[in-house]
Order: structure tokens, then sequence, then C-alpha cells
């Protein structure tokens, strides 16, 4: 008996000194849970000595107490800020929100501090299945001000948005398209900026799935909106479609953060607008063809590829399935910089904004080949920035230059080959290299 509880004694010492060479290896896991409890510590802080900012709290509960008492046109739903513009989905969102905490402030700031922590969780998540940062730099998913603020002290739906948008991509990642998909709607269904990332997302759905996987997953996602616009659809049709999915809404010149140094005559034209839009989706058209389709011999090659298929499925010579599994760092990247090209082409963007590409900052940064001092130097930047309070001529163009040397850095860096299975020997040289 002794024999065997000394030997069972070993094995355990053998398992435990194993696991421990790992971690010295390998020190992300780690440190990532070490950052995960020193940012909940500095969020529970954040609540209890950081006073709270009211800007948008009692508009949504405005707007959530005419929708409970029964109000379906949402042309009359309104708060101190103006009429509801966003989806179907945050006035569920927040009525769930409003019976958790009575509509009180201090409840929700526990609540949207849990909410931080789990988006940061599952953004950290994503990092480790990439393994394009450093471990250190998992640290700058914690040190912005600004995010900090927008969860805990300003309680906007981005936070939600985000949230759900990062759990589709992780849904994504896991190849699980159609869940994916569904999650993606949901988040779409809080705030419509989740759509900057519908390009790249249709884009990577083309690649990984045949014409009917894509066609049902699209399906999924326009039933979500159905369904929890339903209630709007059937009684006022007309005012929920153009509150709710407004696409043509002029943001005020004074909070803008970005193009502030754009007189505000040109700022709200139309002209100004237009060319935002073709240079959004020119900029896609390009990173696609020549970046995001550049192993498939580009944009053209992969449509005409699921032409082909289609037209064989539809002769039954081919019924055999087309799904081909996307490497991890070719779909996140694909979406983070499809993102960030929106980000970069938005007319305006407002402090809360800021949640929507931050969490993509420092992926996108060391996918630059940049040395590592001038990707911190350039993320101090857009913090600085997006941390002036009203922003000014300046801290717009500063931003807008820097966002455009961290498009360059990507521009110039060698894609990844985007399918499992094969590597070249240059991905392999850079991911030794960084």
């Amino acid at each position: 008996m002794a024999a065997k509880s000394a030997a069972a004694i070993r094995k355990n010492s053998h398992r435990s000194d194993h696991l421990f060479q790992k971690l010295i290896k390998n020190p992300k896991i780690p440190f990532a849970f070490a950052l995960l409890f020193a940012d909940s510590i500095l969020v529970a802080l954040i609540i209890a000595y950081v006073p709270y900012t009211k800007i948008d709290w009692d508009a949504y509960m405005s707007q959530v107490t005419g929708f409970l008492g029964g109000e379906r046109d949402y042309s009359n739903l309104k708060g101190d800020t103006g009429p509801l513009v966003y989806p179907a989905g945050f006035l569920y969102v927040y009525s769930a929100i409003q019976y958790v905490t009575g509509g009180q402030v201090f409840p929700a700031q526990i609540l949207f501090g849990f909410l931080y922590m789990l988006d940061l969780a599952i953004v950290v998540f994503i990092y480790l299945k990439t393994d394009v940062v450093p471990w250190w730099a998992l640290s700058l998913l914690s040190l912005s001000k600004r995010v900090h603020s927008i969860f805990v002290l300003r309680l906007f739906n981005d936070c939600l948005a985000t949230t759900l948008l990062h759990a589709a991509l992780v849904s994504i990642i896991c190849q699980k398209w159609h869940l994916g998909l569904v999650i993606f709607s949901g988040a779409v269904s809080i705030k419509m900026n989740v759509l900057l990332y519908a390009p790249p997302l249709l884009l990577l759905m083309v690649k990984a799935m045949d014409i009917v996987g894509v066609i049902s997953a699209l399906a999924g996602a326009a039933l979500v909106q159905i369904l929890l616009g339903l209630p709007f659809i059937l009684s006022h049709p007309a005012s929920y479609i153009s509150k709710a999915f407004d696409l043509g809404r002029v943001f005020i010149h004074f909070w803008s953060v970005n193009f502030k140094f754009v007189p505000e005559e040109i700022f709200v034209s139309k002209a100004f607008a237009l060319s935002l839009l073709v240079a959004h989706l020119s900029l896609l058209l390009i990173f696609a063809h020549y970046r995001w389709c550049r192993h498939e011999g580009g944009l053209f090659a992969v449509v005409h590829s699921k032409i082909i298929q289609l037209k064989l499925r539809f002769s039954h010579r081919n019924t055999s399935p087309t799904n081909r599994v996307l490497q991890t760092d070719h779909i996140v990247t694909t979406m983070f910089v499809g993102n960030f090209i929106g980000i970069i082409c938005a007319r305006s963007l407002h402090f809360q904004f800021y949640s929507w590409y931050f969490y993509s900052l420092p992926y996108l940064l060391w996918k630059t080949p940049f040395p590592a001092l001038l990707r911190l130097m350039l993320f101090a930047a857009v913090e600085f920035c997006w941390n002036i309070f009203p922003s000014n001529s300046y801290s717009s163009i500063l931003l807008l230059c820097v966002h455009l040397i961290i498009l360059g850095g990507l521009w110039i860096s060698s894609p990844e080959y985007p399918y499992v299975g094969k590597t070249t020997d240059k991905s392999s040289s850079e991911k030794k290299a960084r």
C-alpha cells in the first residue's frame, strides 16, 4: 500500500512539474488570468470611487418604460436625448436590465462591471487562440481609461453590442458559423455599428462554406431580426424600419472625435458622406482582392469559383460539400481589419464608439511589421486622442494620421494563408520572429 502511495505521489509530482514547465514556456495563460483578476479589482474601484456621468441612461429607461407600457410605434418612443434609434433587441435587453436593477444607476454599474469583465475574458480568449500578440502586450487590453468609462461610468448600449460581437467571433473561429451569425444578428439588434463587420464576415462565409451554407446562415440572421422586430413590424412597420435602421443619420459635429477639422457645413453635407462611403467601399474591395483573397488569386477568383460550384450543383454533377476550415488568424485579421476600415471612414465617431474597435488595436498593431516601440507609441496616441474632451481639430487630425499609419502597416504586412492544413515557410518564420 505504501509503495502504491509513493508511486502515486511521484506521478502527481511529475505531472505538476510538467505543467509548471509548460507555463514557464508559455506564460500567456497565467498572465491572462492575472490580467483579468487585476482588472476586476480596478473595475470595482472605479465603480466605488469615480463619480457616475449621466448621459444616455435616463433616455434608455424612458424608452424602455414606453415600450413596457404598450407603445409599439417607434416614433413615440423617446427620451431626453431624442427618439429611439436602435433596433428592437435594445428594448428587450434594457427592459431586462431595468427589471434587474430597478432602473437605478449603481446596481446597473455593477452589472456593467460584470459585462466588462465578460467582454475582456472573451477578447483575451480570442487573442490566446490567435497567438499574434506577445504575452506582455495583452496588458494593453486593460489600459484604456476611456473604455473603462464607457462601460461602468456611462452604461452605453455599445458595450452590449460589442460583447455580443466578440462572442459571435468566438463561435466563428470555432467553425460554428450558423450560431455565430445568430449571435452577430443579436448584436446588430442592439446597435447597428456591428454592421461594419458584415462585409468581411460575408467574404469569410463565402470562402468557408458552399452557397447553401451561406444562404442558410444569412437566413438565420435575418430571422433573428424579424422575430425581434415582429411586434413593431406588425403594428407600425414604416416607423420601425425608418427609425431603427436609419442609415442616413447626421451626427452633431461638436461631439465627433474624428473629422473635427472638417468645417461643419462640409461635415454635415451629403457630398462628404458620399465621398466617405466611396472610400470605405474602395478600401474594402482593395483589401479583399489584394490581401484577404491573395492566396486564392484575388476576390474575383473566389467569386468565380463559387459560381462554378453553384453551376455544378444545379447540374447535379457535384453534390459533395465544399466547406473549408479557415485559419483562426485569417478570420480574426479579416474581421478586425474590415471593421477598422469602417472606423477610419466613419463620418462621426462619438466617444462611446471607441469601444467598437479598441479591443482590436493591439492585434492590428502586431499584425503590422512595425517595431514594438512604434506599436506602443501608436497605441498611446490613439488612446490620447480619445481622452481629449471635447475633441479638437488637432486631436482629430492626429487620430486620422495614426489610423492611416496603422492601415498602411496592415497593407504592407504579409497576409497569412487562409486555410487549415497548409502553412508556408515564410509565415512560419514570421511567427517565430514575433
